[in-house]
C-alpha cells in the first residue's frame, strides 16, 4: 500500500444519493425513521456492534437493530473504531484514510490522527487513500452513527488481507471506556431464500461461539473484519448477542437472489 502523509481535507462521500439519501433533512429522517421502529435490548455493557452495509432500503432496518443498542448503553462514547471490507481496491493487510475527516450530508465527522498516527507508527496499519475514495462499507455506518452520538472521532479502517490476530491488535491498540467498535459487514451473496436462510444461520451460530478461524468469503463480505473482532471478543471474554438476521428478500420481495444480513452487539464480561 501507499503511504501518503496525512492531509486535511475530508473524505467526501462515494454513495450519498445511490445507497442512503443524499439531502440532509431526508437522510435525517429516514435514519430518525429507522432508529424509531427499533429499541435497544440492553443486553449487557455495550463495548461493539456488528451492523450491514447495503442500501438503506435493503439493509436499513437490520443496521438500525445494531445501532439502536447505543441509546441503551451504559457508557457513553467518544470514538467509534469502524472496520469493513474494501469492495473496489484490494488491500493487503489493512487501510487506513490520511483524511482529516470523513463527510456525510448530516455534516463532517473528525478523524482521530493522533490514534491513526499511532497505529501507522506500530506497523499495525498502513495508508490507502484508494481503497477508500469508492468504498461504501464504512460510509454507510456513518449517519447511523450521527444519528444516535451526535459528535464524535472516527478511526476509519478497511480490513483487506489481514488475519484475525492483526485485527484484534488494532483493536487492543485503541479500545477504551469511551471507544465503541463497529463491524461492517454482509452476510451471504445471491443465494435464494432459503438457502441464505441456512448459510446466515450457520455463520450466526459460528458468530455466536465466538469462533475466529471458520468464515470465509462466502459466509460474509466482511469476514476478515469480522474474524478479528471475534478473536478480540475471545481474548477479553467478551460476550456476543444476536439482535436480528434476516435478508434482503424481505424487503425486496425477490427471493430468488438474496443478501444477508445480521445485527450483533459485543458486551463486557459480566463481573
Amino acid at each position: 500500500m501507499s503511504a501518503p502523509k496525512p492531509h486535511s481535507g475530508a473524505r467526501p462521500p462515494a454513495v450519498a444519493g445511490s445507497f442512503y439519501p443524499g439531502e440532509p433533512h431526508a437522510l435525517e429522517n429516514m435514519v430518525g425513521a429507522l432508529l424509531g421502529e427499533v429499541h435497544a435490548s440492553g443486553k449487557g455493557d455495550l463495548l461493539g456492534l456488528i451492523a450491514p452495509h447495503a442500501g438503506y432500503m435493503y439493509s436499513g432496518p437490520v443496521a438500525a437493530s445494531a445501532f439502536a443498542e447505543i441509546a441503551g448503553a451504559r457508557r457513553s462514547f467518544a470514538r467509534v473504531l469502524l472496520v469493513g471490507p474494501p469492495h473496489y481496491v484490494p488491500v493487503g493487510g489493512i487501510a487506513a484514510s490520511s483524511a482529516a475527516s470523513f463527510a456525510t450530508p448530516l455534516g463532517d465527522i473528525a478523524v482521530d490522527e493522533e490514534a491513526v498516527a499511532s497505529l501507522i507508527h506500530a506497523g499495525l496499519v498502513s495508508f490507502d487513500d484508494r481503497a477508500h475514495a469508492p468504498e461504501h462499507s464504512l460510509e454507510v455506518e456513518l449517519p447511523f452513527l450521527q444519528g444516535v452520538l451526535g459528535g464524535f472521532t472516527l478511526i476509519p479502517l478497511l480490513v483487506g488481507d489481514a488475519a484475525p490476530q492483526q485485527v484484534a491488535d488494532v483493536i487492543r491498540a485503541v479500545m477504551d471506556r469511551r471507544t465503541l467498535l463497529v463491524v461492517s459487514t454482509d452476510l451471504s451473496h445471491y443465494l435464494s431464500d432459503r438457502e441464505a436462510e441456512a448459510r446466515d444461520l450457520a455463520t450466526a451460530s459460528t458468530i455466536e461461539r465466538l469462533d475466529y478461524a471458520t468464515l470465509g468469503p462466502y459466509d460474509a463480505c466482511g469476514y476478515a473484519a469480522l474474524n478479528g473482532a471475534l478473536c478480540a471478543a475471545q481474548q477479553n471474554g467478551w460476550r456476543v448477542a444476536r439482535l436480528d438476521l434476516r435478508n434482503s428478500g424481505r424487503t425486496s420481495g425477490d427471493l430468488s437472489r438474496v443478501v444477508g444480513y445480521g445485527a450483533w452487539a459485543f458486551s463486557a464480561p459480566r463481573a
